[in-house]
This record gives C-alpha cells, structure tokens and sequence, in this order.
C-alpha cells in the first residue's frame, strides 16, 4: 500500500528573522541584498512544497515576527517559537508539535533549496519503505555531503537531529544507533543549499525562473556588486 495514502504527513520548513540573512554570501552582498535573496528563496521552496501532492500540511516553524507577518498569505501553518533558536532546537520542538497534532510522518526540509520543484519533494515521499509501519529515514545529502538537505522522518521524533557540520553523516550513524531504516536519495536540486558565493554562481548558472531568479536579475540590473566579481 502507498505510504502517503495511509499517513498524514506534514512537511517543515524552518526559517529565521531575515534581517542578518547568509552570513557566509557578506564578502558579496549587502545585508539588504541577503535578506531579499533569503526571502525570494523560501517563497520559492514554499510555493514548490505547497504544490507537491502526497502531503496533509505544510508548517514553518520560526521565532521571528517579521517571518510570521511574511508567510501569512501562504497556504502553510505556523509554529511560533517564543525566541528565536538556533535550526536544530527550532526543527525539534515543531517536530514535537506536529506529532502531538497527529502527523504520523514529517519531511524536513531548508529554506534555501530554490532549485527545489514539486516534483523532487514527491520522489522524497515515494522513497518511504511501502506499507511499512517500521521506524524509518529517507534522507537527501547536500552537494557536498556535509549536510542534509531533505528528511523524511516516520514517526517524527524517530531520531535525534543535529543540523550543521557533517549532519549527513552524523543523521546515518543516528538512524544506526536507534535501528531505524534508511534510504538514501540523490537528488541535485534538492543537494544544492546556498550559503557560500560558489554555491550562488551554480544556481545562477542553473535557476531558470521563480522568484529567486527574478530577485537575482534584479540585483544585477541594479549592478550588484556580485555580479560585478564574478564577471
């Protein structure tokens, strides 16, 4: 039996205040060009998520006011944190709200995966083990192996998660430890996270539309000092 027919899966997107947005792109944009970025990449990531099927709910977790004010015309529920916490306490307390409000299953996933469609969130679902009721993990490196760009977690709090360095690694060897399934799922839309200017140039180089590549084009017609580097 299909997994998404017979579970009520809830997808979560974690975003913080963007003021201060993508530290690591400072050295190329300025702190009003990073929080737009960041705001036109997780339109985009929502909208994606939003229009995928196979998902009951889709929430945002964040502690931040502004964020809660911006995402209010879109189709999602929020989960307000009393202050902002860092991603991984965030991801853990609405992943404990959601399972209290009967999501059986949660797909977690960035903010910053603007090359994400709806398409790569449903091959993300259509990977969970058929008509297991087994603990399990599907889990989507980022490009560099380093982090985890998507998790597909059944029951919600089936691991203990820790995002940052070498999450990738360190969510296996958790999944290990607690006997539950994995699968790994390469996926190159979903492995592209931007926080380095080398990740930028790549999805300037492959982002086609959506509200990312217009706030790009923008920047560069108003002569972004990026594209004015990396020219």
């Amino acid at each position: 039996m299909d997994f998404c027919s017979i579970m009520n899966i809830g997808a979560l997107i974690p975003v913080k205040g963007f003021e201060g947005a993508k530290q690591r792109l400072s050295s190329r944009l300025s702190p009003s060009e990073r929080s737009e970025l960041m705001k036109a990449m997780v339109h985009d990531v929502l909208a994606e998520v939003i229009r995928a099927a196979g998902l009951h709910k889709t929430y945002v977790v964040t502690g931040s006011s502004e964020v809660v004010d911006w995402v209010s015309a879109l189709s999602v529920e929020v989960i307000r944190e009393r202050e902002e916490t860092g991603e991984t306490d965030a991801v853990h307390f609405a992943l404990d709200v959601m399972k209290e409000v009967g999501m059986d299953a949660a797909l977690v996933v960035p903010g910053d995966i603007p090359l994400l469609r709806s398409g790569d969130v449903e091959a993300v679902l259509q990977a969970a083990p058929a008509g297991s009721g087994a603990p399990f993990a599907v889990m989507v490196p980022s490009h560099d192996r380093m982090g985890t760009n998507a998790l597909l977690l059944a029951p919600p709090d089936v691991l203990q998660l820790r995002f940052g360095h070498d999450s990738f690694r360190y969510h296996l060897d958790e999944a290990g430890a607690r006997g539950a399934s994995v699968k790994v799922l390469e996926n190159s839309r979903i492995a592209l996270d931007i926080d380095e200017p080398a990740d930028l140039e790549q999805l300037i180089c492959r982002l086609g539309s959506g509200r990312t590549h217009d706030r790009l084009a923008a920047m560069k017609d108003n002569g972004s000092s990026f594209f004015a580097k990396a020219g």
